[in-house]
């Protein structure tokens, strides 16, 4: 797969994306690998924390944001 400057966006929640860096900084602590409960993240709790900071982003957003985060943590890469 090329990355070509000259094709359009394909994704469309900008407002999201724009968003993303502030909100994975607040879910970093809950997938932290030394901060575990019996060997499982605190995934739960996240979603709670992202629903309290940003109470304007509706579920589905929380949703990927949270799993985003997560994937991103666990594979070591950060948001540009």
């Amino acid at each position: 797969m090329t990355l070509d400057p000259s094709t359009a966006e394909r994704r469309s929640n900008s407002e999201l994306r724009q968003r993303f860096v502030v909100v994975f900084e607040v879910l970093k602590p809950y997938f932290d690998s030394e901060n575990q409960w019996a060997g499982h993240s605190h995934e739960h709790l996240a979603y709670r924390t992202v629903k309290e900071h940003f109470p304007e982003l509706s579920a589905q957003d929380c949703f990927i944001a949270v799993a985003t985060a997560k994937r991103m943590l666990a594979s070591g890469t950060m948001p540009v």
